[in-house]
């Protein structure tokens, strides 16, 4: 669930209907250049994140950034993805520049399929755009007995624990495993203190950042809670070392290891514009162990959790995964809200695309 600071207010935000938006949005992509069926995928993911109100990974980011990268030719939308390497439950896929949000769920379906021959199944994708939410991906093995893993390095923007200089990027990690008979457990964190695109919010929503969560333009991490500064670096998830920002930074290096390195790619600071990696694990449950009791050990784990009593003053214990799908709820009855802004600028770039749309 967006976090209140990131959450546009009641009091002006336009509620629509998620078919409508999703209708709108595979509009945009088509007239961008994008394939039916790549159209179709890649407002898909979109809409994943914000119904399930990870705000920050939603539509809002057709703009700046896929519209521009589309229109100065950073994104390729007719890529032809490509299998480049290959063992029985591995693969590697160069994207040929392709969009992230059409190509990591094809990637995560092609590690299902060997998950499901070889017991796990892990895909690397070279060459790739910007994917989206790392949890929709990683979401996608649920509904096949596996639990799912996705990461992506992009965004350099994060500075190392003592640096200066970004030197890795976001570099978000998702795990999404089966519930049984409570809410789905998804995990989805940038390795960095926040998500970047949370502070572009922030900035448009005139909302306060948290100490420790960005630094000033030379590496000095921000202790105060403040408004987003012109210009300022991302810290690691952790703040400082004495937060354990060590972790979060290492974490975010393993990533690159992992989604990047592994690839063939080299390390992210050495990458062009807009060039990223992505990194998909199945896990078949059944592989392991015996998926019945596996998925009613899940939902005693998570209701337990669940049902952990709060510390004084707090409202109650929540795990990854049970926000979202209570706020997905909300959101497929009473429609997704948006900021006026976002609204304005798809009805205005439909117009200058001339293609149709069904927003308010």
């Amino acid at each position: 669930m967006a976090e209140e600071r990131f959450t546009v207010p009641d009091e002006i935000a336009v509620r629509v209907d998620q078919a409508d938006m999703r209708f709108t949005v595979e509009r945009l992509f088509g007239a961008l250049g994008l394939s039916p069926d790549d159209a179709a995928q890649g407002a898909d993911t979109l809409l994943y994140a914000d119904i399930r109100g990870i705000d920050s990974h939603g539509v809002s980011n057709m703009f700046p950034a896929y519209v521009a990268w589309f229109r100065d030719g950073t994104i390729n939308p007719a890529a032809q993805p490509r299998v480049i390497r290959e063992a029985a439950a591995v693969a590697t896929i160069d994207d040929d520049g392709g969009l992230g949000l059409v190509t990591g769920p094809r990637a995560m379906d092609l590690a299902i399929a060997k998950a499901r021959e070889c017991g796990i199944g892990a895909v690397s994708v070279t060459n790739g755009r910007h994917y989206g939410a790392a949890s929709y991906h990683a979401h996608r093995a649920v509904p096949h007995g596996m639990v799912g893993v996705s990461m992506t390095v992009g965004g350099l923007q994060v500075l190392p624990t003592f640096g200066s200089k970004p030197m890795v990027g976001l570099n978000p990690i998702a795990v999404a495993v089966t519930g049984g008979t409570e809410a789905d457990f998804v995990f989805d964190a940038s390795m960095s203190s926040v998500a970047g695109n949370k502070i572009r919010i922030a900035r448009r929503l005139g909302a306060t950042v948290l100490p420790g969560w960005i630094a000033a333009a030379d590496g000095t991490p921000i202790l105060t809670e403040t408004l987003v500064p012109e210009t300022f670096h991302m810290l690691p998830s952790g703040g400082t070392k004495d937060g354990g920002s060590h972790k979060g930074y290492s974490l975010a290096v393993m990533v690159d290891i992992l989604a990047g390195v592994l690839g063939g790619d080299p390390p992210g600071f050495l990458r062009g514009r807009g060039d990223v990696s992505h990194h998909f694990i199945a896990y078949r449950i059944d592989a392991f162990c015996d998926p019945e009791e596996f998925t009613e050990h899940m939902a005693t784990f998570l209701a337990g959790l669940r049902d952990t009593p709060p510390a004084p003053g707090q409202r109650r214990v929540v795990y990854a995964g049970l926000p979202e799908a209570e706020t997905e709820a909300d959101r497929r009855a009473r429609g997704i809200p948006y900021h006026p802004d976002v609204i304005a600028y798809f009805t205005d770039l439909a117009a200058e695309l001339g293609t149709d749309h069904r927003l308010p």
